[in-house]
């Protein structure tokens, strides 16, 4: 069974916030869309939009939907859905990773990005 996991690729001008894994957590020392698993009732919009609150701090808006990826992590299987965010406001606080970092999107690749995340990178360089 899928678990459903939306993930904020958040927009601020040019540049897209990635985060890195704390030590501790699945996949520490990936860097990563933040996001989060979609509770039941719940819209991956609102999932973000609380996520991101719980996790950064910071308040965002749903712009649209991007693309999905069904992943199959070795103990678990996902179906992550993107969606392009807008950055509104707050200061970034670091509840749920070690570090975060607003990059260009063509230096994504330069980032070990969390596999399931990684299947990003080209439709958002088509952008």
């Amino acid at each position: 069974m899928n678990i459903l996991v939306a993930a904020a690729i958040i927009f601020n001008n040019d540049q897209i916030l990635i985060a890195r894994r704390a030590p501790g957590k699945h996949l520490a020392g990936y860097w990563e869309f933040p996001g989060g698993k979609i509770e039941p009732g719940e819209t991956p919009e609102a999932c973000l939009i609380r996520e991101i609150q719980e996790e950064l701090g910071i308040t965002i808006q749903v712009d649209s939907f991007l693309i999905e990826n069904p992943y199959q992590y070795e103990e678990k299987q996902i179906l992550l859905k993107a969606y392009l965010c807008s950055y509104l406001g707050g200061e970034i606080q670091l509840n749920d990773h070690d570090q975060v970092l607003w990059v260009n999107k063509n230096e994504l690749k330069n980032y070990k990005l969390a596999p399931a995340d990684i299947a990003f990178i080209i439709p958002l360089n088509q952008l």
